[in-house]
């Protein structure tokens, strides 16, 4: 099959290269942007079956008129001394002259006796920001105006103030976030270049991924958006960061894969339209492989009960489809008539390299195989140890950079009253008939909730515009994103609050611990169905690859064990030296996306080729050492580029970034080396011919037939010339 695809693409490269051309240029201009399916609402990103949501919708009928989201203004005296009356008093009236203002998107400004501190240190004024969507430009424009407004309207007053709150945090590191990823952008293109520049010696093929990714990049959008728009379906606001990454990442590796196995071709003595018509025919079968594993690992994301990680599922398959498709048709077609010019000016392609690093490590493993496969399989499972201790962080804030105003008036705010004043529990009492609440039971539950496990304040209850419900917010004594306090929430408050509601009524328990205690149990019930099914249907793709039930068995095992050595790794770092209270909740995921999906592409590369070399007659250990010597240099520059991409967010001021950076950077560094370099090779060596049990797929074909099938070629290969 794929020897008639090269000849097809090779044979017809201008119609090829003209009709991706069109296509593109139709799909582009026709389809809808991106932004028309891209939602920002979090309603669904639960099902409606976790209490913290059907608190929220309940909330959304009973309070319609609620501010889309808040700020908390922390006013306290310049010198730092107690508020005084008149300065309470003052405090009134700035809320009153900052209302007067009418600052867009604002309402509210509600302060009082109810919100001085116990100590008197601060005063709160807490200012409603409505707004048609969460992410609306127009509440960041609204904290800007408040805090210019402040400057001016406290002048001579004695008072200062902060804003604080999560809109705050978002205009205070906005900056942030967007150098942070500017410089992983400007990385990408200058590894990518830069690195394959140092290989090939030549601009053209340096180039050649960022120009070709940088169109499928545009026509992959369009297509995800002309498809969620027939079908109705969303994506969240993050898709577009992932996208970029994912394509680049498989997108560059795939062109790899071509370029390496081309100029291999080139170095047999293969003219230029051979020498790629071959390559198609060895590599296209692992590039399918290994995009049809990073497909289906994405589309197992749809069994997710998290909604943002279900959203994400179709659109990475289609954009893999995509690249898949390029990979095996423009890349072959443009490179078929660069033919040598793609490594100009460079003449090393015409040389067989000497003795390289890889030579020399394929021959360690070949002469050590059981030494190399204990060695490589213990740093791994010493690695995973780490998963024991992992703890997941959900506190955001504390990542950031702590000398902002808001973050300011987070510490002002957590000394001065409960620690979860800025994020309270919310409790909504409503009667289970319909019937309007009495006030005896709104006062009974009240005073029973003060008694909560981990409860420090209980505030007056909220009336709602329906007779049957009341909001009671529970201010926790802990860190309301603490793992302490989302464990407490789950389960003992939870517990204790549904059973203190009085006769004839229920309680639902949300908030923002709340809605993570949920989505803690969302996402420990999701990674334990993907991880099992991705890898099963793994295994069949790498089975149906290599034709064998052994070695789909020890890959798949493999890439689990990469996994846990990866997050392990993190937690050694991050919870250990470190001493962070934990890593970010979403780092599983992450690491599912870029380290078992993405990663498993070197594992397939590395097998394919030892069946290669197996099936010209070498014996398994003489095919392990020249697998290694023939694919490592692929899987090193592929992974080296990927790994250092991610590297860079390091960098990045921002610790769940530093986090993901180090992560994902770690997990394909072990996925490209110790694993394709050493385990699986070796592995494969230690077990020989088992390895491809029923199949035999290391037999070689037979005399008439050059290797991978008949493939009716202008020029037989010439003897192989490796780099």
């Amino acid at each position: 099959m794929f020897g008639w695809l090269g000849r097809f693409v090779v044979r017809r490269a201008w119609w090829v290269i003209a009709g991706w051309l069109v296509a593109s240029v139709a799909i582009i201009g026709l389809s809808p942007s991106l932004s028309d399916i891209t939602s920002a609402e979090q309603s669904d990103f639960l099902p409606s079956k976790y209490e913290s949501i059907q608190a929220i919708k309940l909330s959304q009928t009973a309070f319609a008129k609620q501010a889309t989201a808040s700020a908390l203004i922390v006013v306290k005296r310049s010198d730092g001394a107690a508020l005084s009356d008149q300065d309470s008093a003052a405090v009134t009236t700035l809320a009153g002259k900052l209302k007067a203002r009418n600052i867009k998107a604002t309402e509210g400004y509600v302060t009082g006796p109810q919100v001085l501190a116990p100590d008197k240190s601060i005063q709160l004024i807490s200012v409603g920001l409505q707004a048609p969507t969460p992410d609306d430009p127009a509440l960041l424009e609204a904290i800007r105006s408040l805090r210019t407004a402040l400057t001016e309207d406290l002048n001579g007053t004695g008072l200062s103030a902060r804003v604080g709150g999560d809109v705050a945090s978002y205009v205070d590191n906005e900056d942030t976030f967007n150098s942070a990823f500017a410089i992983v952008g400007i990385a990408t293109f200058v590894l990518i270049v830069g690195l394959i520049l140092v290989i090939f010696r030549s601009p053209i093929a340096a180039l050649l991924p960022i120009v070709v990714i940088g169109v499928v990049m545009e026509v992959t959008t369009s297509i995800i958006a002309a498809v969620g728009k027939a079908l109705d379906w969303n994506v969240g606001q993050d898709l577009q960061t992932i996208l970029l990454i994912v394509l680049f990442g498989i997108g560059t590796d795939y062109i790899l894969f071509l370029l390496f196995r081309y100029r291999e071709r080139l170095r047999a003595g293969d003219d230029k339209q051979t020498a790629m018509i071959v390559s198609v025919q060895r590599v296209g079968e692992v590039i399918a492989s290994a995009a049809g594993a990073v497909v289906v690992a994405f589309l197992v994301l749809l069994l997710a009960s998290l909604g943002f990680f279900g959203s994400l599922g179709p659109g990475l398959a289609i954009a893999v489809g995509v690249m898949l498709i390029t990979s095996l048709t423009l890349i072959p077609a443009l490179v078929s008539k660069l033919g040598r010019f793609v490594f100009w000016p460079s003449k090393a392609w015409q040389h067989p390299p000497k003795a390289t690093i890889s030579r020399k490590l394929g021959t360690l493993v070949a002469r050590r195989p059981a030494l190399v496969a204990v060695v490589s399989g213990l740093v791994l499972v010493a690695l995973a140890g780490g998963t024991l201790m992992y703890k997941a962080d959900y506190d955001f804030s504390s990542g950031f950079p702590q000398d902002t105003e808001s973050a300011q008036a987070q510490a002002d705010l957590g000394r001065a009253f409960a620690a979860g004043a800025a994020q309270p529990t919310e409790v909504y009492l409503t009667t289970t008939d319909g019937s309007p609440l009495s006030q005896q039971a709104i006062t009974e539950f009240s005073a029973a909730a003060k008694g909560g496990p981990g409860v420090g304040q209980v505030r007056d209850a909220i009336p709602s515009s329906r007779p049957d419900v009341v909001r009671i917010d529970v201010l926790l004594n802990m860190n309301p994103v603490s793992n302490e306090a989302i464990e407490l929430v789950r389960v003992d408050l939870r517990d204790y609050l549904h059973a203190r509601a009085p006769a004839g009524t229920k309680a639902l328990v949300g908030g923002t611990t709340a809605v993570f205690a949920d989505i803690n149990t969302a996402n420990n019930r999701d990674l334990s169905v993907i991880l099992p099914v991705a890898a099963a249907l793994i295994a069949i793709i790498l089975a149906l690859l290599l034709r064998s039930l052994v070695a789909p068995i020890y890959l798949v095992v493999a890439v689990l064990l990469n996994f846990a050595a990866t997050l392990g790794a993190t937690v050694y770092v991050f919870q250990g030296i470190q001493g962070k209270p934990g890593v970010t909740f979403q780092l599983p995921i992450i690491l599912y996306l870029f380290v078992v999906a993405i990663g498993t592409d070197y594992n397939i590369l590395m097998i394919a080729r030892l069946r290669e070399e197996a099936r010209e007659g070498k014996e398994p250990r003489e095919a392990a050492a020249l697998g290694v010597e023939h694919g490592g240099p692929t899987v090193a520059a592929a992974g080296l580029i990927l790994a250092g991409t991610f590297g860079v967010l390091m960098l990045a001021p921002i610790s769940f970034l530093q986090q993901m950076g180090f992560a994902v950077a770690i997990g394909i560094v072990l996925s490209a080396f110790v694993m394709s370099f050493f385990f699986v090779p070796a592995f494969t060596a230690l077990i020989g011919h088992a390895a491809w049990w029923p199949g035999h797929g290391d037999r070689a074909p037979a005399p008439h037939q050059p290797v991978g099938g008949a493939v009716d070629l202008e020029k037989e290969p010439g003897p192989a010339v490796h780099p």
